[in-house]
Order: C-alpha cells, then structure tokens, then sequence
C-alpha cells in the first residue's frame, strides 16, 4: 500500500521579512522557489497527501507570486495551511479568499510589541476572511516560558479581546488553558518556547518516537526533503525531489532507518537525539 501523509510541508521560499530572535539562524542560502519548482513538487507528492503547508522557514506572504502557487494548489486539488507572521496579511487577503483552497491560517503573533501598527492590519485581514469565507484562523503565541505571557503578549490579547467585543476577564482564561475558540473559526493558541533541533544541543534520548516520517514529511526551498518540519538546515537531508524521485526518496536507507526506529520507539539519528520537541509526541 502507498504511504499517505497527513500532511507535506513546502517551504516556497526561506526569505523573511523579520528577524525573530526565537528563529534559529538559517544557514541555507536564501531562495524562493519558481512555479515550475513548485508544480514539479506537486506533480511528484500528488497521491502522497491532500494537505499542504506552505512553509518551514520563511514568511510565504512574501513571495513574488504567492497568488500563482495558490493557483497551482487548486490545479492540483490540495487543502493548504499557511503559517505567517502577519505583516503582509492584509495585502495577500483577496489573493487568499479568492484561491479557495486554504483551509486554515496561523498568525504568529508572538514576535511583535504591542504598540505595532501590524496588529491592526492584521484584525482587518481576518475581519474580511472570517466574513466572506470559511477559512480557520489561528492567534498564536508560541514562545511563552512555563505559559507565562509578557507584558507585550497581554497587551496585544487585551486589543484583541476589544476587537471581538470579547469581556476583559476572558484574559485570566487565556492564562490557564492552551486553545480557547474566541468565535467561529477563530481561535488562540499558545505554546512555551522551543530549541529548533541542532547537532550542537544537548543529548535527550535514543528511545521514543515522533510525528515526522510517520505523517509528514518537509521540503526546504532548495528541494532538500527532510523527515520533520524543524529541520530547517537540511541536516537530515534524504534526497532532493529535483534530483529524484519522490517514491525513491521514500525508500531510501535513511528514511526507512528513522521511519522504521519512530515505530519500534528507537531514535536512531544524532540530530533527533537531541530534539526536545519530540518529547510532545512520546507517551511510551
């Protein structure tokens, strides 16, 4: 039986409008990918998966012709997320609602100061989707330590609570639960600050398991496919879709060692010794 993803991560591009102290450093070389890129990618993960999201590294708002890889999805069927930072949002809404075929939208809110102008372009970008389409959207403030909010992050939940005319006191809920839905189709999601995998970090284990291999797999904008989404350098580099094919991709010695170890709860790459994030997914 042909293997099936829940879900393949297509970085269209590594280029960033922001410099996020919470990003690792990108090492690869900056590159969008072309629209013949593009549709060689869906063209090879066609029958793998029916979902896709547009990112690993990079803002996917900022690419040159965002609306024409959005049209490629469509051609080719598929349901896209997209992970942003926001600050293109309101520039990139009408591309958005008019493709038809994305299903959900993360903000990343958790970069910004609380008196930033963007915070505004962004409640007006949403305004819009959540009005004229059913599209899910996602507030998210990702790098908390022990759920703690800033005094930042406070400030932005209380505009945000004042935009959808939501009570104050709904912030003392925010502080306590992870998700909380604050209208249809829309919702917070918080989460603590996490180390994006290295070689250099600190051992973790070799047993347990995790989602990459087993429902998603990545590819960065130079074509590298990669066994998990946080693996934005490529370390664990199984082929490249521009060289190969995506079937031998998947046969290769490295994917079925890491796929295979993932399912017998055995870490068998240096690099996932030392990913903590993982440890979200290990109930063993």
């Amino acid at each position: 039986m042909k293997k099936r993803f829940k879900r393949i991560y297509i970085e269209i591009t590594n280029c960033c409008n922001r410099s996020c102290s919470f990003c690792s450093i990108d090492k690869k070389p900056k590159k969008s990918m072309s629209l013949d890129e593009v549709e060689h990618i869906l063209k090879e993960i066609d029958s793998y998966t029916d979902y896709l999201y547009l990112h690993v590294k990079g803002e996917p708002l900022l690419h040159s012709n965002f609306k024409g890889i959005l049209n490629l999805c469509k051609k080719y069927n598929k349901k896209v997320n997209l992970t942003t930072n926001g600050t293109l949002l309101l520039s990139r809404v009408d591309d958005i609602i008019e493709s038809m075929v994305v299903r959900q939208i993360n903000v990343s809110l958790h970069h910004f100061k609380k008196e930033e102008k963007y915070i505004e372009d962004i409640l007006l970008a949403t305004d819009k989707i959540l009005t004229t389409s059913p599209i899910h959207i996602n507030y998210r403030f990702w790098t908390l330590e022990n759920n703690v909010l800033t005094k930042d992050m406070e400030g932005m939940l209380v505009k945000i609570l004042n935009h959808y005319h939501l009570s104050p006191s709904l912030l003392n809920e925010i502080k306590h639960e992870k998700n909380l839905k604050l209208q249809d189709h829309l919702y917070l999601n918080k989460g603590d600050l996490f180390d994006w995998p290295q070689l250099s970090l600190p051992f973790v284990s070799d047993t347990g398991t995790c989602l990459g291999t087993r429902d998603h797999l990545g590819i960065l904008s130079d074509g590298t496919v990669i066994p998990c989404c946080l693996d934005s350098d490529g370390i664990l580099s199984l082929g490249n879709i521009f060289d190969q094919s995506f079937p031998n991709i998947l046969e290769s010695d490295l994917y079925q060692k890491i796929y295979q170890g993932f399912l017998c709860q055995k870490i068998s790459c240096e690099l996932c010794k030392r990913c903590s994030y993982r440890k979200r997914f290990d109930h063993s």
